[in-house]
């Protein structure tokens, strides 16, 4: 643990010793986050670590500066899918930093969060430890990139996979801090007995328990998070989700991968998955046409669960939240 994470500790045991005398204390916020370090990288790329009280870890963010970093400019959160950006992130599988190098935003990467669809867990796991995420990505760590890379205070949010379900669940747990989500080949609905296994599934693929983020399938907590449900919360938000069929197309080939394993893969597991978020996609448009609320809905004719699509659905997608960012 770092000097400062000690200090905060001491400074949060005093402030409770002081109440407990009946004083009263100077505010009742949670600790603020900060940088612990930064690690400057080539093409502007900057790893950042924040520590994050409610988690009482450093995690590890990047960072690729706006074109002018002198300039305010708005931010828009990259999230990685189910490893947390350890088999595959959007930094060595896609060209954000060539594609965000001429543009007037902030991208930011976190890393981190396996299988724990960014949610603030009830219980820590005995596998995946205190799962926070939710607190760290809407409380903790905005404030930290606005103050250090001169954020205007425009944000959008954006994720693949397991992420695509969770920038839905981010928006609903904080109202107004993204102007605009983009889920690429997520499945939001998850308390019905489909979404449900979905959830556990990629949460035990990280050897993880999802009773321990909403509970037994009983439990009010996997309704109460589950977006489809609330989609209404979702009025006056920019929203872009999309989805293939599992069908090979163009990245399904030797000539896109160059990587037979990667291939095999592809066509092995990303169609099956993709086939699956294909329903959950149709499933989410439908809703939000019953709901009169606009989306951006592209269903990819063909496409598997992976990553040549996703940096497609990013650079398509980006229209949307740049208009938004700029309102």
């Amino acid at each position: 643990m770092s000097g400062r994470a000690v200090c905060a500790r001491i400074v949060a045991a005093v402030a409770f010793a002081v109440a407990a005398l009946g004083a009263a204390p100077a505010a009742t916020a949670a600790p603020a986050a900060w940088i612990d370090d930064l690690r400057y990288e080539p093409d502007r790329t900057i790893d950042v670590g924040v520590y994050s009280p409610a988690m009482d870890i450093v995690t590890r963010v990047r960072v690729l500066r706006a074109a002018d970093p002198k300039a305010p400019a708005p931010t828009l959160y990259l999230l990685n899918g189910v490893g947390g950006g350890s088999d595959g992130n959007w930094l060595d599988r896609t060209d954000v930093v060539e594609f965000f190098r001429d543009k007037q935003v902030n991208v930011v990467i976190p890393f981190g969060g396996a299988g724990s669809y960014f949610a603030d867990w009830r219980a820590d796991d005995p596998v995946l430890g205190k799962q926070r995420w939710t607190t760290f990505l809407t409380k903790e760590l905005p404030p930290v990139i606005d103050a250090e890379f001169g954020g205007n205070g425009a944000n959008a949010i954006a994720g693949l996979s397991m992420a695509g379900t969770s920038v839905f669940q981010l928006a609903l747990a904080e109202p107004g801090l993204y102007r605009a989500i983009g889920s690429y080949s997520g499945c939001v609905r998850t308390s019905d007995p489909r979404g449900q296994a979905i959830v556990r599934t990629v949460v035990g693929s990280r050897l993880g328990n999802a009773a321990n983020m909403w509970g037994p399938p009983t439990d009010p907590a996997w309704s109460a998070n589950d977006p489809y449900l609330h989609a209404e919360a979702l009025r006056g938000t920019e929203v872009y989700i999309s989805s293939g069929t599992g069908i090979p197309g163009p990245f399904d080939t030797i000539g896109a991968q160059g990587d037979p394993m990667q291939l095999t893969y592809q066509l092995l597991f990303g169609a099956s998955l993709e086939a699956v978020t294909n329903l959950c996609t149709h499933q989410l448009r439908d809703r939000l046409q019953s709901l009169g609320i606009p989306a951006t809905v592209d269903l990819r004719p063909t496409g598997t669960h992976s990553w040549g699509y996703w940096e497609q659905d990013l650079h398509k997608s980006w229209p949307v939240f740049e208009a938004a960012l700029a309102r």
